[in-house]
């Protein structure tokens, strides 16, 4: 196979991907949006988290929240759990580091908030627990991974699953539903800004 033929199989992974979990997942996504939507109107905040290329997605949505996504409108309450190295290192060192997420939870975390948890696996442990820990709390859990959910499917109130046993299609799709929340989120709460 050429390397042309690579990339236009590549392209098409990450097409079917999307595709796939947009048949499946469409009621699920609207609901989140909906959520969220509610939080942020009562004053909440969009709590994410990950690892690796999932803490990076949960930094990159958080900074769409608080910035800006499409236009110029007000800030919205979002924070990644993954962003402070002296408190994710403390809580590793004196306790573990599948409680980095739960503990940062326990201290930031409100009731009404809104807390994302993001694992290609569904089974990364501190992930797990950081829903488990938010669900407690009354958190509204929402949990993003892929192939068949892993143990995460049934930790949140919401799963949405991308059918790929791939880590890069996985995490490609992820991106896609973050930023698909950002903008519906954005369009909901700021309509007026959208139409300048």
């Amino acid at each position: 196979m050429s390397m042309q033929e690579r990339i236009v199989s590549i392209f098409q992974k990450s097409i079917e991907a999307k595709q796939a979990f947009l048949k499946r997942y469409m009621d699920q996504l609207e609901r989140v949006v909906t959520e969220i939507v509610k939080a942020l109107q009562r004053a909440r905040k969009v709590v994410l988290f990950g690892n690796g290329g999932s803490a990076a997605d949960a930094q990159h949505l958080a900074a769409e929240f608080v910035n800006r996504f499409l236009y110029d409108r007000g800030a919205l309450a979002a924070i990644a759990l993954t962003s402070d190295s002296s408190v994710i290192t403390s809580i590793s060192n004196d306790y573990a580091y599948d409680q980095i997420f739960s503990r940062q939870i326990e201290a930031l975390g409100k009731e009404g908030d809104v807390a994302i948890g993001i694992s290609t696996s569904g089974n990364s442990p501190n992930v797990l627990l950081g829903l488990q820990k938010a669900r407690q709390m009354g958190l509204y859990t929402i949990a993003l991974s892929g192939g068949a959910g892993g143990k995460m499917k049934t930790a949140a109130e919401i799963s949405l699953i991308v059918p790929s046993q791939e880590t890069p299609r996985i995490q490609e799709v992820h991106i896609t539903i973050g930023h698909v929340i950002c903008e519906l989120v954005e369009e909901a709460l700021f309509p007026k800004e959208r139409e300048k």
